[in-house]
């Protein structure tokens, strides 16, 4: 393998930047997963089960690029940029020796590696103080940056690597902002500002839990190798859980034609970010909360409003359409937009923080993202939301005991975003974070 000069990857404001005269490095620079896994059988095998390994090929994030992202930024030079732009952190193989834009997953090319083992084990550093926008400083050659200062290797050199262990590390392309300027990925700045931070709890804590074990085959036992598969949100045992869901009558019992009160609170005290978090702009968190009556009939509760800025945003709205400017990327004629909350009932409360295009609609293109700073309703780490719900008692409800249920759920993507980009449907499917259920008596 050939040594060669870091290539420093600079982002210059908020835009996206390429650098035209920055060395190209090629294909054969890197090793491929295959061959890692030669040696580090484990942890190659964890690695292909995780979303880095298909950061290209994974079905949303290659229908975004190639039916949303490249033809804006094929045709809107503000944009432009995010031709390389989504690269960098999707397909840094295909960024890196500058194949821009790249194949298509199908074609099979070696940029479907997605972020592979050279990439994160290349990384020396940022050109950031704070990192975002793929700003990582890489040097593809045999000194392969680690985690320990004893590792050994017949194979290749090894070096003890502080960024590689770091928060930053995950900032280089899990924060991001966009060619307006708006924050569209935080978590690392997230957690910074949380308490997680401050207690000294990396993202890599958990979200690659440690086990006994060796990290390659003839390697020294350890106790700590670090899992690979980096559990989130794209996993439904990492999801299940995430949330805490209380619920609080103010009476046990109600008469018909009474008010029953309910509160609910929601917890985060398991993520050291906010909820949801990532691309947030397509990302749905969202409360369900209903009765059921003795003879199994169900009466679903709308949240009652609490009068902030933007919150109808936040409260789920059959009528409402949003995501008008995929229309206009794709060049559909007359597009009126998708139905914003997709098949969330009606009046249940949505977590979460809208982004706005340039012309002030909802959308869930982040690279078109002018402002998403109107309201931010994400529950933060260790950070309790309080929702309240009543509930007319029909005249004609059958007394008996009676039952109010909780749900949290969580979708990758707005269901009607999904099903009109064609995507698999476990790509958009609801799925159950918590639930809980109190009993009541009707008289």
């Amino acid at each position: 393998m050939k040594h060669r000069l870091p290539l420093l990857l600079l982002v210059l404001g908020a835009a996206f930047l390429l650098a035209s005269d920055a060395p190209k490095y090629s294909y054969e620079d890197f090793e491929s997963p295959d061959d890692c896994g030669a040696c580090h059988q484990q942890i190659q095998q964890e690695w292909a089960q995780s979303l880095m390994a298909h950061s290209f090929t994974h079905e949303w994030d290659a229908i975004e690029y190639f039916k949303l992202a490249l033809p804006h930024a094929l045709k809107e030079p503000k944009v432009a940029g995010v031709k390389e732009g989504c690269i960098g952190c999707h397909g840094p193989l295909a960024y890196l020796t500058g194949d821009i834009p790249p194949q298509p997953p199908e074609k099979g090319t070696r940029v479907n590696e997605g972020v592979s083992c050279e990439i994160c084990h290349n990384i020396t550093g940022s050109t950031e103080p704070v990192p975002f926008n793929f700003s990582y400083i890489i040097q593809p050659d045999e000194v392969k940056q680690g985690p320990r200062k004893d590792s050994e290797s017949e194979y290749h050199q090894t070096a003890y690597s502080s960024f590689l262990v770091s928060p930053e590390l995950c900032a280089t392309c899990h924060d991001e902002q966009s060619p307006y300027g708006a924050w569209v990925k935080s978590t690392y700045r997230e957690w910074k500002a949380g308490p997680y931070a401050e207690e000294g709890t990396r993202c890599q804590d958990c979200h690659m839990h440690r086990y006994p074990g060796t990290s390659a085959l003839g390697g020294k036992e350890r106790p700590d190798i670090a899992h690979h598969v980096f559990h989130g949100s794209h996993h439904e045992n990492k999801l299940r859980g995430a949330l805490d869901l209380a619920l609080y009558l103010a009476d046990d019992t109600i008469a018909r034609k009474k008010e029953l009160e309910l509160t609910v609170q929601v917890f985060n005290g398991k993520a050291g970010h906010y909820i949801p978090s990532g691309s947030s702009e397509e990302r749905m968190v969202w409360l369900e909360v209903s009765v059921t009556d003795a003879k199994g009939s169900q009466y679903p509760l709308a949240v009652s409003p609490k009068g902030f800025d933007g919150e109808e945003f936040t409260i789920a709205d059959p009528e409402a359409l949003a995501y008008q400017a995929m229309g206009e990327i794709m060049e559909v004629a007359d597009f009126k937009g998708l139905p914003r909350d997709g098949d969330v009932p009606a009046g249940s409360r949505i977590f979460r923080k809208p982004f706005f295009d340039p012309q002030g609609r909802m959308t869930i293109c982040q690279w078109y993202t002018a402002n998403n700073t109107r309201v931010d309703y994400r529950v933060g780490p260790r950070e309790t939301k309080i929702e309240r719900f009543r509930w007319a008692v029909p005249e004609d409800v059958p007394v008996g005991e009676a039952r109010v249920t909780a749900r949290i759920y969580y979708s990758q993507v707005p269901s009607s975003v999904g099903r009109y980009m064609k995507l698999p449907p476990f790509e958009y499917k609801p799925l159950l974070v918590n639930e809980n259920t109190l009993t009541f008596q009707v008289r």
